[in-house]
């Protein structure tokens, strides 16, 4: 039975091992599997406990270090905030739906601008200039408009599980609870 994606196998020599191509690789050889969006695992060779994501975080963490960081020392604090916070498992699956909704935006930009370099027989430069002058700020506009909606559906789920939860609890006695 064929796997559906590709087996690396990380040894206790921090050496990790592309079964499929009988080679040693290294994270600059792993980033640039996930560049050709290629499916992989890397798997422990002793334990065989799954070591994809802390291979992926390393690689996230030399990204940051080389001087050009995606995330700023306010959004990684905040970040860390989250973690062990009654909110942690929503704000995973909120981080990623956003970058997914940018992924399908830039995507779509992509198809609209090939438009201009696909078709040879209109080589227009000035209005290829033009278009990708309007691109970052109509990026920055839609994933802005994502991000209002988001907070707001968020604040309204939020305002409704409070909700939930006082007619829930209102015949309990807390403390602070008594109407006045």
């Amino acid at each position: 039975m064929a796997t559906s994606f590709r087996l690396i196998k990380k040894y206790p020599n921090r050496r990790l091992y592309d079964t499929q191509t009988s080679a040693y690789i290294t994270l600059a050889d792993v980033k640039q599997l996930v560049l050709d969006n290629e499916e992989f695992k890397v798997v422990d060779a002793k334990s065989n406990s799954d070591l994809t994501r802390q291979i992926l975080l390393q690689i996230i963490l030399e990204e940051e270090a080389g001087g050009a960081p995606l995330f700023s020392s306010a959004m990684l604090a905040q970040m860390i905030r989250f973690y062990g916070h009654t909110m942690q498992g929503m704000m995973g699956s909120y981080l990623e739906k956003t970058m997914q909704t940018f992924v399908e935006i830039q995507n779509k930009l992509q198809d609209q601008s090939k438009v201009f370099y696909d078709n040879k027989s209109v080589p227009n430069a000035e209005l290829w200039t033009q278009f990708m002058s309007v691109q970052g700020p109509m990026v920055q506009a839609m994933m802005s408009s994502y991000i209002e909606q988001s907070k707001n559906l968020f604040m309204q789920m939020q305002d409704q599980m409070q909700q939930n939860a006082r007619s829930m609890f209102q015949s309990f006695p807390f403390g602070g609870n008594e109407k006045k």
